[in-house]
């Protein structure tokens, strides 16, 4: 073992997290405790978020919603109950999500005539209220959109990946026609690569979903999907055209301007708390969280270093520094933690993920320096206090971009194209994504699923950033003609 590899160990023993390369799952599950993002709860398969994890929730909240508002979309409340007879109304819908409905049979002692479902997705319900609310083309369109809780029944739980209860946003926008609700999906399709991209420092591959893989109702479905460390896939936002499917099934419809009466053309589109699972496993290391700059609760941390006699003036002094940093519009924290060693202090805050930390002692006071790491470094740099302040706004962006360099050449050197099964299966196996061309027909997926434990993912648009060439060619499971112009990413999903 080499020297480095060796200081490497015991680091990560010291911060007792299993490394990536000896369990995954392990890693990932110590992260999200140790790091107090959340913890298990008394309710089956629900999570409790803990401060830090709400923290980096609300930021995700706050960008996207204020993006919302900016494009025109008003957000409103619906209930978490909804009659049993409107899951039904649909029938795609209802077969799409029937085995996770909880469902709620009575109120007190009395038992209901018609029982309710705790909200999988909101569509039905607010299908309802549209045809009381539309009249006239005038009043389209509709872009509305609620924060809240939803709740699926999951046999395997993970925090923010799988759990029963999770929390998201989901956007629902009706139109006067196909044209224009087709562009709103594709707007927010766009809107959620770039908040991946720019703000969480994610790489995601936006593409159409095969018939299969389909929201329940839906005519056509997008995805953003990023690769994780270990090579899985994960759905990190859809944005779904549904068609008139649910306005017929709940007469949303409207006069036209030749006063026509015809059915409106709707919309769905979701990012939910997954999205941490996501930056959690794109992003972290073995010694825990590397959060993205842009999204942390904390950018950075002030770690006064002192002894017992000159603590308290240290602290006074970290606040000041503090103080300068939050006048540039930082998150900063100031570790004023008595009592615990400044090896602890580093190892928690590195754990946590915060992307840059400053040490600041008597020496570095009277010299009129500071020390400073980034988390996705292992150097520490000796600065004056004025430039490590005025510097640090770029130098979050650094590490943003190294962020962002990093997970796409991963995700770059860990998709293979293949042209047989053999390959096909081979790749699959060793936790590679596959691009591959396919016929579209839904049990030959249902075969490579079985055999492989991979799903498609999307078919990349046209103007996607990643593995969007055009070709034609036969499909690498049944020998048919390829169905979509272009290859089809594969892999195994969270």
């Amino acid at each position: 073992m080499t020297k480095d590899g060796g200081k490497q160990d015991r680091k990560a023993q010291q911060y007792g997290v299993t490394p990536q390369s000896v369990d995954f799952n392990d890693w990932y599950n110590e992260v999200v405790k140790k790091a107090d993002l959340a913890d298990n709860s008394p309710v089956a398969g629900a999570m409790v978020v803990r401060p830090y994890g709400s923290a980096l929730w609300e930021n995700i909240q706050r960008w996207l919603d204020d993006k919302f508002k900016a494009t025109g979309h008003e957000s409103l409340i619906f209930p978490t109950l909804i009659p049993m007879g409107f899951i039904t109304k649909e029938a795609d819908h209802v077969e799409g999500f029937a085995p996770e409905l909880f469902t709620v049979n009575k109120i007190g002692t009395e038992v209901l005539a018609e029982p309710y479902v705790m909200r999988p997705t909101s569509e039905t319900i607010i299908g309802h209220m549209w045809s009381g609310w539309l009249n006239s083309y005038r009043d389209l369109p509709f872009l509305h959109y609620q924060w809240g809780s939803v709740f699926r029944a999951e046999l395997r739980t993970k925090a923010f990946l799988r759990t029963s209860e999770f929390f998201w946003h989901e956007g629902h926008t009706a139109h006067a026609d196909e044209s224009e609700a087709r562009g709103e999906v594709r707007q927010m399709l766009d809107i959620y690569h770039e908040f991946c991209r720019d703000v969480l420092a994610l790489p995601v591959v936006r593409g159409e979903k095969t018939a299969s893989e389909r929201f329940a109702g839906a005519v056509a479905t997008y995805s953003i999907e990023g690769m994780m460390r270990d090579g899985k896939a994960l759905q990190s936002g859809t944005s779904h055209y549904l068609g008139q499917n649910f306005s017929k099934a709940f007469d949303v419809k409207f006069q036209t301007r030749e006063q026509r009466e015809e059915f409106a053309h709707t919309t769905s589109w979701a990012i939910s708390s997954r999205i941490i699972g996501a930056i959690i496993m794109t992003h972290g290391d073995d010694f825990g969280l590397i959060m993205p700059p842009r999204i942390a609760p904390i950018q950075v941390v002030v770690i006064p270093v002192g002894r017992k006699d000159n603590f308290d003036q240290m602290v006074e002094e970290g606040e000041k520094l503090a103080a300068e940093l939050r006048a540039q519009g930082l998150k900063v924290k100031v570790d004023k933690r008595d009592g615990v060693t400044n090896g602890f202090k580093y190892n928690d805050w590195e754990l946590k993920g915060v992307p840059v930390r400053i040490e600041l002692g008597p020496r570095d006071l009277e010299s009129g320096v500071v020390v400073v790491k980034n988390r996705n470094g292992d150097d520490k740099e000796t600065l004056p206090r004025a430039e490590a302040v005025t510097g640090m706004a770029a130098r979050l962006d650094g590490i943003h971009d190294w962020l962002l360099e990093r997970a796409t050449s991963f995700m770059l050197e860990n998709t293979v194209t293949v042209d047989t099964y053999e390959e096909f299966k081979a790749a699959i196996e060793a936790g590679k994504w596959v691009r591959a061309f396919h016929c579209g027909d839904p049990e030959s997926e249902r075969q490579i699923k079985e055999d492989t434990k991979a799903t498609a993912r999307n078919v990349p648009l046209d103007d996607a950033e990643f593995f969007n060439e055009a070709e034609e060619g036969v499909c690498v499971h049944t020998g048919r003609p390829a169905a979509y112009g272009k290859r089809v990413i594969f892999g195994r999903q969270y």
